[in-house]
């Protein structure tokens, strides 16, 4: 296809087109599910919620009622962009010191387990904005665990890294396992006892899950464990609207989540990106590719001096955010040369994971992001409430002094960031990735891709993809910066060649082994036709109709 800008771009999949709605998803049955209520009189938040509950059933690595979440909305009716934090804090139980005694924070187990924040989140954006009542949006989730599906190749892959610690708890040998042997590709992965939670949800609402029976499984799940969940932790949570943080790129808004996410650093990028002529530079092209790899060292830098849970610490965010500090940092991008020592700059006072996107036809747009953490979260399932439990503990930083250190209900940093952009005041682009720290750096190519380069959603998500590395979490100097660059083997020989001759210390990954599962839905501005793309990456697809 040839874009507007007159660059070449190419997709392995059509773009996928409707009028009435379109969900983009990491699972073809999850879209389907989203798709589903919309045809029954739902709503975008209404089919995001049916999304959101589906896959925690057919992508049980990626999210689900036992993770976290950020939910950013355009509302037609108001013109209005907002935002639900659903991130829990870390247990009263959970200190620094008791960690360091215990040897660090453990990847896996009960003691990985931080507060489940998605559900009440759900729940907040339903009872403002839903259309249809829970049970009827939890159906076709219900229907997944109840009824099973086939699992993909990449799930069997998953489970069967997994299968050692599955198959020696019963709680998750039951479900993840046959018989104790591991799933195989097209075999099919019930799960009752989720079907059974959420449609309690559904029944009682979304306070059983943090204050009645579920509530109660969890917690003496927990303390039986080891745990460090308590009643009072859970009872006491509630997510909460927030104000979205956005700038101005090339005459489009782009909207971000606040601290605790991650997502200022993709305004940085952008606002330091917009300084120079990337268009002349070229699409995916050593100079393009080199910018946006600097532009991101100098966000990333500014994170780790400045941010954390914002209920903690001061943020000078409004600073970060300027455009006159995105100009200073401009000034340090040496376009010769990688940059290896980054410091934070000073900005005067003034914040495995699945994404997916849905619009309606009224104009509705949500972009939602959700993780249990790492795959399968703490591998363990909650009893028999067929809850994977997330472990987002393991997100913590034990270094005393830290912003992102560990405090008894204080709320982790997040890398998920979902991102809205609209075109005087109307909705264009939703989209998003799952990836940690690289979902920034997707988001960034993907706006550029769309923005600045004129592909269609799924020409953006099927671009070849960078991602430039970051230092360890446990780094004692966070201002040095890896120069490893991750190249999808598609970028041309002279693009490999430019990068290293500016001293990127490339690793080649495959011509489709880039980071994410990418989604996006883009609005035609004329029409109102409704674009989706999804990775071909992973196992997402766009559904529309």
């Amino acid at each position: 296809m040839q874009s507007p800008h007159g660059i070449t771009a190419s997709a392995f999949r059509p773009s996928v087109m409707g009028r009435n709605g379109m969900v983009t998803s990491g699972h073809a049955l999850a879209s389907q599910a989203g798709i589903r209520t919309m045809m029954r009189g739902g709503n975008a938040v209404d089919a995001a919620i049916a999304t959101a509950a589906s896959l925690g059933a057919v992508e049980p690595a990626g999210s689900g009622v036992g993770g976290d979440g950020f939910i950013l909305i355009y509302w037609a009716e108001t013109g209005e962009v907002s935002a639900v934090n659903a991130t829990g804090p870390a247990p009263g139980a959970a200190t620094r010191e008791r960690y360091l005694q215990d040897g660090g924070i453990p990847m896996k187990g009960i003691r990985s387990v931080s507060v489940p924040g998605l559900v009440d989140g759900w729940l907040l954006a339903h009872e403002r904005y839903g259309a249809l009542p829970l049970e009827e949006v939890f159906r076709s989730a219900i229907a997944l665990c109840e009824d099973g599906f086939p699992i993909s190749h990449l799930l069997a892959s998953g489970l069967q890294a997994e299968h050692e610690r599955f198959a020696a708890d019963p709680h998750t040998r039951a479900i993840y396992t046959t018989d104790g042997d591991p799933i195989p590709a097209g075999g099919i992965l019930c799960n009752y006892k989720l079907g059974e939670t959420l449609r309690k949800i559904a029944q009682d609402g979304g306070r059983i899950f943090y204050e009645g029976e579920i509530a109660r499984e969890i917690t003496e799940f927990s303390r039986a464990r080891g745990g460090l969940l308590t009643e009072e932790d859970l009872g006491n949570y509630h997510a909460h609207w927030v104000e979205p943080i956005h700038v101005n790129y090339r005459g489009h808004e782009v909207y971000e989540m606040p601290p605790n996410s991650s997502g200022h650093i993709l305004l940085q990028e952008l606002n330091i990106v917009e300084l120079f002529d990337l268009q002349g530079l070229g699409c995916n092209t050593a100079e393009s590719v080199h910018l946006m790899v600097e532009a991101k060292k100098l966000a990333f830098a500014d994170r780790e001096k400045y941010m954390a849970d914002p209920e903690w610490v001061d943020i000078p965010l409004a600073g970060m955010l300027s455009k006159s500090y995105a100009a200073e940092q401009a000034d340090r991008i040496d376009m010769g040369r990688s940059a290896v020592d980054v410091a934070a700059g000073g900005p005067e006072a003034h914040e495995d994971t699945t994404c997916f996107c849905v619009a309606d036809r009224a104009g509705n747009m949500v972009c939602i992001l959700q993780s249990i953490q790492s795959g399968f979260g703490s591998s363990l399932v909650a009893g028999d409430t067929g809850i994977l439990l997330n472990n987002r503990m393991t997100y913590w930083h034990l270094e005393d002094g830290h912003p992102n250190c560990l405090m008894p209900g204080k709320r982790v940093r997040h890398t998920m960031n979902p991102v809205i952009i609209t075109k005087d005041g109307r909705p264009l682009i939703a989209c998003g990735t799952p990836g940690a720290d690289t979902q920034v750096q997707t988001n960034l190519q993907l706006v550029t891709h769309m923005l600045d380069f004129g592909m269609t959603p799924q020409e953006a998500v099927s671009a070849p993809r960078w991602r430039s590395l970051q230092n360890p979490m446990e780094s004692t100097i966070p201002h040095v910066c890896s120069n490893n660059l991750q190249l999808e083997d598609r970028f041309p020989i002279d693009v490999q060649e430019g990068l290293a001759r500016r001293g990127h210390d490339l690793e080649m990954v495959g011509d489709w082994g880039g980071p994410g599962s990418a989604q996006a839905i883009m609005v035609h501005p004329e029409s109102g036709a409704l674009i989706g793309g999804s990775d071909p990456r992973r196992d997402g697809y766009a559904v529309g109709y």
